[in-house]
């Protein structure tokens, strides 16, 4: 064991701290202890490792101080890697450290450092710098990168920093992360310049300021550039239009940058990643835009273009993620579509139908809040749809029953419409997270870029080299109303992770649907919301819906619904919202568990119920019936009596009369002095008046 060069433990759950018999192992070249569960500190022993060049201690469970006293005379250490899972470690590092290795490889990431240690500015071989995820503030120097010639990657994400110092010379390096720091003023204008050999550039989430400067345009070699989450504004230079090639990934989302936007043809025929939305740019769709067939993700969200929407954009071959929300976008709806997973278009004012060949293979669409008309179409080719949401628009007639077909569906949102007729009974063939797993969450967004490898330190063993993996660098926001309110639900590429992958819900609220609640809803067990207030539907809550186990919000308020509220319901223990107000049910409200938690507001408009939480007693309730009972009883008498009185009061005066017209048959005298008589009174009427 003492001639030993390469000794690899990497993630096989080792536990404790470090033996204090790695010192033996004097001819060690390579030692690679990450993803453990080692504690405690470097021991002493590790200053005899005098042949060690690599040693990675990453994602441990080391807690407190650490010290790295003990590498002080590796003289050949040349690859040091550490950092912690939870930001739980603090590396001492004394300012007058000076160790006797020239590294070319370092990464401190997790360490809690509040300044870039001062032994750096010894070190003449840097290749790889990665102080990410620290406590960091003040000015980053330019001193690190003069001091290193060959330096190749630097990464300072997520740190204080608040101030970014240009070196004075053309630099060589190829990645540079400074996102998530607190770095402010005008973007330097000669940035492109002093960098030009930059692959990959992330300044997101900081605080710059001023115009894109021209000299991006000289950074030929550009494959990612992220400023997103910035204060940059005006329009893009031409220069960098024109110029960056090899642009793969374009993220300039969250910025004050106007004007149109490739309104001409450019050179970015290589990119596959473009996000420019929360912006102010203006004017229609642009003809360089066009141009851009390799697209992937497009997301122009959230400006202020107008005009149509290019059948063209929407037929690129490989576009599987297209947002154009929150535009001033017009006109009609393109009657072919051939995305295949996400397509946004709310917010914007589109009119005219749905064509039913609009789906296509899309997998989430997004018509919200626009002017669309007609019927909800039969759509054709449909068995990938999982997110429909056609939310405040005008639409007219029946739902129609091939929605039934959508297997895979787990949010319809419909509400807000002109829709009428009835709920097809057949809604419980809609999924909503009852198919196979396997069906219901192999979502995923390609991004055509393989990831991106840069080699830094090879020798004779084998060492992992740097990698940028950009699989993970996405997210898709579904709004959906739940719980009274709208809420965001967000998942990954593959949305095997956050709410998106949790969340089936079924909203039919404020359109102009009657008759019964189909009983088959019940079915739909795993839905967690499900609104079905402000249409015109009548008859009873179904006593199956006590079988919506997973159900958060019901709101079924501003209908016509009867009788009593089923006692079933109470044993949907993940109820947090309920809502019945305005309807005619009657009788008391139950109690217990998730019941117990509502208030009056969950009930109002029905003067019928009773018992808590409204002020109504049931047994009051019951003595008023009882005496509104008895008052009826007394009024069926009463019009009883009268019923008597009216055909004993007619049988008289029939009687009278046949007896009268007798006499006058039967003897004539009796017959003429009742005509004379008749005459005089007509003669006396007729003086009188005359």
């Amino acid at each position: 064991m003492k001639n030993l060069q390469e000794l690899d433990l990497r993630g096989i759950n080792f536990v404790g701290q470090l033996p204090l018999c790695f010192g033996n192992l004097n001819k060690l070249r390579f030692l690679d202890l990450s993803s453990n569960q080692l504690t405690g500190n470097i021991p002493p022993s590790f200053s005899s490792l005098e042949s060690l060049e690599y040693l990675s201690l990453s994602d441990n469970s080391f807690e407190g101080f650490f010290s790295l006293n003990p590498l002080t005379n590796l003289t050949k250490l040349k690859v040091f890697i550490f950092s912690s899972k939870d930001d739980m470690v603090q590396v001492k590092i004394e300012s007058t450290w000076q160790p006797l290795f020239q590294l070319s490889v370092l990464v401190l990431r997790l360490c809690s450092l509040e300044k870039i240690p001062n032994f750096l500015m010894y070190q003449k071989n840097l290749h790889v710098v990665d102080l990410s995820g620290n406590r960091i503030s003040g000015i980053i120097p330019t001193w690190l990168l003069e001091n290193n010639p060959e330096l190749e990657v630097l990464q300072l994400k997520n740190n204080s920093f608040t101030i970014f110092q240009m070196p004075t010379s053309v630099h060589n390096l190829q990645v540079l992360d400074f996102s998530e720091n607190n770095i402010g003023g005008l973007f330097p204008d000669n940035f492109g310049r002093v960098l030009p050999n930059l692959v990959h550039m992330n300044g997101s989430n900081n605080g710059f300021q001023g115009n894109f400067p021209s000299s991006m345009g000289e950074m030929y070699n550009i494959s990612f550039l992220d400023l997103s989450y910035n204060n940059l504004s005006g329009e893009l230079p031409q220069s960098f239009v024109s110029s960056c090639f090899s642009l793969s990934i374009l993220q300039l989302s969250h910025n004050k940058f106007s004007g149109h936007f490739l309104p001409r043809q450019t050179n970015f025929t290589s990119l596959i990643v473009l996000r420019i939305n929360n912006n102010l740019f203006t004017g229609k769709i642009g003809v360089g835009l066009l141009t851009l067939v390799d697209l992937c993700i497009l997301d122009m969200s959230n400006n202020f273009l107008e005009g149509e929407l290019p059948p063209l954009l929407l037929v690129f071959e490989y576009l599987n993620f297209l947002d154009l929300s929150g535009n001033l976008l017009s006109g009609a709806l393109p009657s072919h579509v051939s995305l295949d997973n996400v397509l946004f278009l709310h917010n914007n004012n589109f009119t005219g139908p749905i064509p039913d060949t609009f789906l296509g293979s899309i997998q989430i669409l997004d018509l919200r809040n626009n002017k669309l008309s007609g019927n909800i179409p039969q759509f054709v080719d449909t068995q990938d749809i999982s997110f429909l949401l056609l939310r405040g628009n005008s639409l007219t007639g029946y739902i129609p029953s091939t929605l039934c077909e959508f297997s895979k569906m787990r949010l319809l949102d419909l509400s807000d419409n002109k829709l009428n007729g009835f709920i097809p009974s057949c809604f419980n063939n809609l999924s909503f997270g009852l198919a196979r797993k396997e069906e219901i969450t192999n979502y995923y967004v390609a991004v055509a870029l393989e990831s991106f490898y840069l080699g830094f330190y090879k020798s004779t063993f084998v060492v992992e080299n740097f990698r940028l993996d950009y699989s993970n660098y996405f997210e898709i926001d579904v709004k959906f109303a739940t719980k009274q309110r709208y809420d965001s639900y967000i998942g990954a590429f593959q949305f095997s992770e956050g709410t998106l992958n949790s969340m089936y819900g079924l909203d039919l609220s404020s359109n102009e649907l009657s008759g019964v609640i189909p009983a088959e809803l019940g079915d739909l067990f795993k839905l967690r919301a499900l609104n079905l207030s402000h249409n015109f539907l009548s008859s009873h809550i179904p006593d199956s819906f006590s079988k919506l186990q997973d159900i958060e919000s019901l709101d079924l308020s501003y209908n016509m619904l009867q009788g009593s509220i089923p006692h079933q319901l109470t044993n949907l223990t993940s109820l947090a919202i309920f809502n019945v107000s305005y309807n005619n049910l009657s009788g008391i409200i139950p109690q217990g568990k998730q019941f117990n938690t509502f208030d009056e507001n969950s009930y109002l408009g029905n003067p019928l119920l009773c018992g808590p939480p409204t002020d109504t007693s049931c047994e009051t309730k019951k003595n008023s019936e009882e005496n509104a009972n008895g008052g009826e009883e007394d009024d069926k008498e009463v019009a009883i009596d009268m019923l008597v009185f009216y055909w004993s009061t007619a049988g008289t005066y029939v009687t009278a009369l046949i007896g009268i017209l007798v006499l006058m048959c039967v003897d004539c005298s009796w017959r003429r002095a009742w005509l004379r008589l008749v005459d005089a009174f007509i003669a006396s009427a007729k003086s009188k008046l005359a």
